[in-house]
């Protein structure tokens, strides 16, 4: 943790004057990210982790370290992908054997990441984090055929195929502290070929076993700040169900679009701080 990081039972203090208007800037971000999230099927890291690593900064409070930041993401997504997952259920788009062996690959490699992580360097965590959400962005932008929506239980999938590409996704998503699903979802929706809302349903249950991995990882090694953590749960269990209502009733397309846009403004962000810091 970084001098002048104070922490006090839930926010952080500044120059030992705690700042209401930190609070709310943190439960924002939360409650956007995790807006999105439900919305997309993702963990809503792809927003956040860019988010709480400027915003606050930007406005003159706390600076957190990239490690901070994967901690707290880690925590978040699990309780945002509850959310979101109890949203969708009774659908018909949540896939349980999908869940099953990608989330038991997930799990693992989620597991060997956040323990990794605590080895590298801050600035290989974000190297890390950028290369990831470039290789999804360039995934939901080439072109691919448009699927019918169609319950779960009527899709199949190669099973060996889906566990390893899971697991890759796992150690790197357990590094940055993301569920993973920024990668994970391009990855169901191009070679796995699944129909969009079966995607973002099920990936939402994946990514929750996913953040078990990370959250414990994150919590064992000391990189979760509490404070800010619990906020950002906060604001997650109230946005995520509302997100995830308004992505069952939007055009497919137009999801893929905000996905693939967040993704790649995220990308760029990341690279953009990574090179100003080299020059």
């Amino acid at each position: 943790m970084e001098e002048g990081h104070i922490v006090v039972p839930f926010l952080i203090s500044k120059g030992n004057v705690v700042d209401i208007l930190f609070i709310i800037t943190i439960f924002l971000i939360g409650f956007i990210g995790s807006f999105i999230s439900g919305m997309v099927g993702v963990g809503g890291s792809i927003i956040k982790y860019p988010m709480l690593l400027f915003i606050p900064p930007l406005l003159g409070f706390a600076t957190f370290t990239a490690h901070e930041v994967a901690g707290i993401s880690a925590v978040q997504v699990f309780f945002a992908t509850i959310a979101g997952v109890w949203a969708y259920r009774g659908t018909g788009y949540l896939h349980k054997q999908l869940i099953v062996y990608m989330g038991a690959s997930i799990l693992l490699g989620s597991f060997i990441g956040a323990f990794a992580s605590n080895l590298l360097q801050e600035s290989a965590v974000n190297v890390v984090y950028a290369v990831l959400a470039t290789i999804a962005a360039i995934m939901m932008f080439l072109p691919k055929k448009q699927l019918p929506d169609q319950p779960a239980q009527h899709i199949t999938f190669h099973k060996g195929l889906a566990a390893s590409l899971s697991f890759v996704v796992g150690v790197a998503s357990g590094i940055v502290g993301a569920a993973g699903s920024f990668l994970l979802v391009p990855i169901m929706l191009t070679v796995l070929k699944l129909p969009t809302r079966v995607t973002i349903a099920t990936s939402l249950a994946v990514m929750f076993i996913s953040s078990i991995g990370s959250t414990v990882g994150k919590v064992a090694t000391d990189q979760v700040l509490y404070g800010p953590a619990i906020v950002m749960i906060i604001a997650s269990v109230i946005s995520a169900p509302f997100g995830a209502k308004l992505g069952q009733k939007m055009n497919t397309k137009i999801l893929k679009w905000i996905l693939a846009i967040l993704i790649l403004a995220s990308s760029l962000q990341i690279w953009w701080d990574i090179l100003r810091g080299l020059l």
